[in-house]
């Protein structure tokens, strides 16, 4: 398998497990089809927002016949719904979800009428936003582009201890630096911002992003030191079960088992 090979096969890995992020996970809007007046619509709902102001919900909807109302409250709290119209701006239906205090959830739902015709929307079931800290670009980007870096370098690891190609040791200490640098570094650091606290882990809690991060760092770490100790060739099957572990975490959808403001108590929790 010769280099070009092996970056290309890391790369569409990769993507794959980007796309398969950026469809999956509580926190990327939710997508929503639906028929109104005869007509085909298609809406994304926002399930996450970073900071405290409010949410603003927009639904590009031209037939000026066609109202809504948006329905929301607390998350996990028995209380009455609360409904806000939509107002009109040119072919626009814009509703606001107002701030809540960081991992403070809502739930709601919209409801468009026509004439003598009401439609829900979700039918089944509310949507759920979570509310967080504005985290600064500086120190989001890095930590988005350090998971993914490091596993890209993780897949050429991959494919080069399969292969027992001559960088196996070279690959697997970047992997294990990036991977250190953007999740065991930069992730805190995103966790601060968002929700007041650095960890949420074990032994602090049950946040599954913490947890898998750690679970794929003591992976690597093991895969190190046993290529670092001995022969890299001999201990590639450290550096393959590391790989598979770390991809396997990346399997998980993102933000589960996050931070989740309890109303009643007023604290953060982690592990719902």
């Amino acid at each position: 398998m010769n280099t070009s090979l092996k970056w290309i096969l890391a790369i569409l890995l990769t993507l794959s497990a980007a796309v398969y992020q950026r469809l999956t996970g509580p926190t990327y809007p939710k997508r929503i089809k639906v028929e109104l007046s005869g007509k085909q619509y298609k809406f994304k709902l926002p399930r996450s927002h970073g900071g405290q102001t409010a949410q603003e919900i927009k639904l590009v909807v031209p037939d000026t016949a066609i109202k809504a109302e948006l329905h929301f409250r607390r998350f996990k709290m028995n209380e009455e719904w609360q409904i806000v119209p939509f107002q009109r701006q040119a072919n626009v239906l814009i509703a606001e979800l107002p701030g809540q205090p960081p991992a403070g959830k809502l739930e709601y739902f919209i409801v468009f009428k026509m004439q003598n015709k009401t439609v829900t929307v979700p039918q089944n079931s509310a949507v759920v936003i979570r509310f967080k800290g504005k985290v600064p670009a500086l120190v989001l980007i890095p930590h988005v582009l350090g998971m993914f870096l490091s596993m890209l370098l993780a897949m050429v690891t991959f494919f080069e201890a399969l292969s027992k190609g001559p960088k196996i040791k070279q690959f697997t200490l970047w992997t294990t630096i990036v991977l250190f640098a953007g999740g065991m570094i930069l992730g805190p650091l995103v966790q601060k911002f968002a929700f007041g606290a650095y960890w949420t882990g074990v032994p602090f809690g049950w946040d599954l992003t913490d947890n898998k991060t750690l679970i794929a760092m003591i992976f690597w770490l093991i895969a190190s030191w046993r290529v670092l100790k001995g022969n890299a060739l001999q201990n590639r099957w450290w550096v393959i079960l590391a790989v598979l572990v770390m991809f396997i975490v990346f399997l998980i959808p993102h933000s589960m088992m996050g931070s989740e403001l309890n109303y009643q108590t007023m604290t953060i929790e982690t592990g719902h």
